[in-house]
This record gives C-alpha cells, sequence and structure tokens, in this order.
C-alpha cells in the first residue's frame, strides 16, 4: 500500500441521499474512517477525504456505491459500509440481486459475488468456509429465488443431526422436538426472506421441507433446491447417500467448514472425502471463504483469525481464496 499522502473533494449534489450517506450525527462516515484509516470531512454538500493515496481511492470507491445505494432509496447501515468497502475496486465481480418476499439480498465481499454466480451456473457446489461468511444465508436466499421464480418446485434444507456437547436422546419432546434445534438456521433464513405465514404454509404443504439428514436416504430429489448445511458432520457414506439423492431438474448445495468437525475423534468428514473425490470435475463448483469473507461482527473475524493462525491454516486459507 502506496504511504503517499493525498487529498482530495467530491461534490454530491442529492440533499437527501447525501443525509442517508453520511448517517445520523455523521455515524457513516466514522465509519469508513475507522475502517480505512483516513480522514473525511465535510462542508455543505463537499466530501474531503485525506490519507494514503489508495485509501483514499478506496474511499471515493466505496463513497460512491453508497451514494448510488441512497439515491435509489435504500438505507445504509454498518454492515453495507463495510461490504462497499471490501467491494471496492473489483469492478469485475458480477453483481447478483436476490430477490425474495422480504429483501433483495446482495454479495457484500467478492467471494460472495463469486459464491452466487457459481449457484446460478452449476448445479452442485460446495460452499466452504467459517461462520459469518454467509455461505448458508445466501444458498438458501438463492433457493427462496428460484423457487418464487418456478424454476424449481421444492425446497429441501437439511442438516446432519449431531451431538455437539449434548446427547439428542436427553433432550424433551417426540423426534421433530429433538431435531428442530438442530435446524433453527435454516428456518431463521427462511422467516428473513418469506412472511410467516407463507413459511408456515408451504412447510405444511411440503413445497418447503426441513429435515434431518437421515430423512433423505431412499429419495429421487427431483425438481427441487436443495441444501445440506453443517455438511462437515457427515459421514463419508452419509455424503454420498446425500449426492446421489440429485435428480431431475435439480440444483443442490453443500455448505460446512472443515476446521468444525463434531464427529467422533478419528472419524472421517464426509464434507472433506467428497472435496477429495470429486476435486478437479469442472461440473461442480467449489467457493472457499477465509476469515476475509467474515460479514458479522468484526470480533467474529478476528476470532476467526486467531483460530486459523493456532491451528497453521491462516495462510493457507489466504492462498486458496486468491
Amino acid at each position: 500500500m502506496s504511504d503517499e499522502e493525498t487529498r482530495s473533494t467530491r461534490s454530491y449534489d442529492d440533499n437527501g441521499a447525501l443525509q442517508i450517506l453520511i448517517g445520523a450525527a455523521g455515524d457513516n462516515l466514522d465509519r469508513l474512517e475507522q475502517v480505512l484509516d483516513v480522514g473525511i470531512a465535510m462542508r455543505g454538500n463537499r466530501l474531503t477525504v485525506n490519507g494514503p493515496a489508495d485509501r483514499v481511492r478506496t474511499a471515493w470507491q466505496a463513497l460512491d456505491s453508497l451514494y448510488t445505494r441512497a439515491l435509489g432509496g435504500e438505507g445504509i447501515e454498518r454492515g453495507d459500509i463495510d461490504a462497499a468497502v471490501r467491494m471496492a475496486g473489483e469492478e469485475t465481480v458480477p453483481v447478483v440481486a436476490i430477490k425474495t418476499r422480504k429483501r433483495e439480498i446482495k454479495a457484500r465481499s467478492p467471494m460472495q459475488a463469486r459464491y452466487l454466480e457459481t449457484m446460478l451456473s452449476h448445479e452442485l457446489v460446495f460452499g466452504l468456509g467459517p461462520a459469518g461468511t454467509g455461505k448458508t444465508y445466501l444458498a438458501v436466499a438463492m433457493a427462496v429465488s428460484m423457487f418464487l421464480q418456478r424454476r424449481v418446485e421444492r425446497l429441501i434444507l437439511s442438516r446432519p443431526a449431531v451431538e455437539a456437547g449434548e446427547r439428542i436422546g436427553f433432550l424433551p419432546g417426540d423426534m421433530r422436538d429433538k431435531v428442530d434445534p438442530y435446524l433453527r438456521p435454516m428456518y431463521d433464513a427462511l422467516y428473513d426472506m418469506l412472511p410467516g405465514d407463507e413459511v408456515v404454509r408451504r412447510l405444511d404443504s411440503g413445497e418447503i421441507e426441513v429435515a434431518p439428514l437421515a430423512f433423505m436416504r431412499g429419495r429421487t430429489l427431483a425438481n427441487a433446491f436443495v441444501i445440506l448445511d453443517e455438511a462437515q458432520n457427515t459421514t463419508p457414506t452419509q455424503m454420498k447417500m446425500f449426492l446421489t439423492r440429485l435428480g431431475e431438474n435439480s440444483r443442490m448445495v453443500i455448505t460446512g467448514d472443515t476446521s468444525q468437525v463434531d464427529l467422533p475423534l478419528g472419524a472421517k468428514s464426509g464434507l472433506k472425502d467428497a472435496i477429495e473425490v470429486l476435486d478437479g470435475d469442472p461440473a461442480i463448483g467449489k467457493v472457499t471463504f477465509t476469515h476475509k469473507d467474515v460479514v458479522r461482527h468484526d470480533l467474529v473475524t478476528r476470532i476467526v483469525r486467531a483460530y486459523d493462525r493456532r491451528d497453521g491454516t491462516l495462510e493457507t486459507s489466504t492462498r486458496h481464496a486468491r
């Protein structure tokens, strides 16, 4: 990064959009200053940015992107500012907007953009990486979008019901009561994209199915968008069973974090096994996220980075992301 200091000024003519851009009490500008370590001053409708030349350039790219967002009537939150910084300078990244009943969802990092593009162009996709990178959320968003466009007839969302600290047999209730806690993140994503009554109605009709992996055995999943989440907790046998469920006119997305396996000590992860077996097949998409792609709280990025450093995977993960 260049150390050369520079200072430049631009005007933004739409006062309403400018107010959205700067945020309450200038909070949005404060966040941009913090992320990029630059100085931003405002006078009337003119903004001045000063700091190292390439950081100033990134700041203007982010500001222009956010101003365009504000012109469209969209609000700006902290996550949008961080996303604008991550996307700055990525002109070649395709902008894919996922439309659901409740919101329009866009990539918040170049790797998320690549993930969305890969899901559009491949029938089978592996989304790998740490928590907080949006791999499950974006997969559900893509599934809902394709369902609403009638490109598929059903959504099937699944997870292996693997115990992580508690034994499932000790949990109260019937089988559904026991497995629902494992599937709750899938429900949460659905309710974030569809009205609650529509989720309930489509669950009751079978158009949307949220079920543990064991329920997939013996089925052929045609005309469906199928997601297997937390796939690192499958065995190789389970993974082979799931992969061979893919039917005509179906899409399948498999997500997981190979550094977070909850299987018994010594058991091989089905996700790791599948990646090895299917490596190099051009018909299969694979996107690997790293700590750089975490879009949750800043502290989550630092936590993931610290664990990667401790486990000796930080350098490898960064290299694979390039």
